[in-house]
């Protein structure tokens, strides 16, 4: 586990403002869920049919897991990834709401940025 507080300015304020993109919803959807679980794809919700309250929970999770990795990880090149993927993901099959979604955009690109930045820790530069 990192302590975001040593890392250099830039890279604190990428991974804040991602991770609370990532942790807002989740929690907000403890009170509403009403509010949130509309962002999913027509398809996902007829498939989860009565249980989509349940799915948007369980996504609920896989939000603050990829939040928290983000804030406090070493190797942030797949959260940062899986960010930037599920935020476009959630533009793309939500294009009427793009008045809205707009913001998503731009936080997408910040988590590419943070992938880009970290990748790939794991191999030595020549």
């Amino acid at each position: 586990m990192r302590n975001p507080l040593t890392l250099p300015v830039p890279e604190l304020l990428l991974r804040v403002g991602v991770a609370f993109s990532f942790l807002y919803p989740p929690l907000s959807a403890l009170g509403d869920p009403y509010s949130w679980i509309g962002y999913f794809p027509g398809f996902l919700v007829s498939l989860a049919g009565t249980n989509g309250t349940l799915m948007l929970h369980a996504f609920g999770v896989i939000e603050v897991l990829i939040a928290l990795w983000i804030l406090f990880g070493k190797n942030i090149f797949i959260p940062s990834l899986l960010a930037g993927v599920a935020l476009m993901a959630i533009v793309v099959l939500n294009g009427p709401q793009f008045l809205v979604l707009f913001r998503d955009v731009s936080i997408a690109l910040a988590a590419f940025a943070l992938a880009y930045q970290h990748y790939p820790l794991w191999q030595k530069k020549a």
